[in-house]
């Protein structure tokens, strides 16, 4: 299977999340189907399928973390050579060349991103655009809404 680009810190939420699923959750919930169990007739008790349903819901997931952890290629961008130029797990500083609007974004695993706190995904047309060219360059960015440029003015391995 191929591996897929994660961040140091990447790596450590998804460690964090399936320590507290399998440490806090999966005996909580195994402790709610005892529970539940206690109350009788388990084929009309909405407390034991609900249970059941979250202790699926939870391995599942446990599963899903375990096999992207196995795929996983951490990426320190710290370790790496500071060249001025793009590439994954950099932060980038843009300046919209119409609007002079500026924006940071960080190139993080797909797994990572969320727009909301300006990571985007390595596989996004924004970082697509990006990765291999150098600050002061001028790049064109595929958007819904037509063809944006940004100016790179800034590149940061942090």
């Amino acid at each position: 299977m191929n591996k897929v680009p994660m961040t140091v810190a990447g790596e450590a939420a998804l460690r964090q999340e399936l320590e507290h699923l399998k440490k806090v959750e999966r005996p909580r919930i195994s402790d709610a189907i005892a529970d539940a169990r206690e109350h009788g007739d388990l084929k009309e008790n909405a407390e034991y399928h609900a249970a059941r349903e979250q202790q699926s819901f939870t391995e599942g997931r446990i599963m899903e973390i375990e096999g992207k952890l196995s795929n996983a290629q951490v990426i320190d961008v710290t370790q790496i050579a500071k060249t001025g130029k793009v590439i994954f797990g950099t932060t980038v500083d843009l300046i919209n060349v119409e609007t002079d609007e500026e924006v940071t974004y960080k190139i993080v695993g797909e797994d990572e991103a969320n727009v909301k706190k300006n990571l985007i995904s390595v596989g996004s047309p924004i970082a697509r655009a990006l990765i291999g060219k150098e600050e002061g360059d001028v790049v064109v960015v595929k958007a819904p809404g037509g063809d944006i440029e940004y100016e790179i003015d800034q590149v940061q391995h942090i």
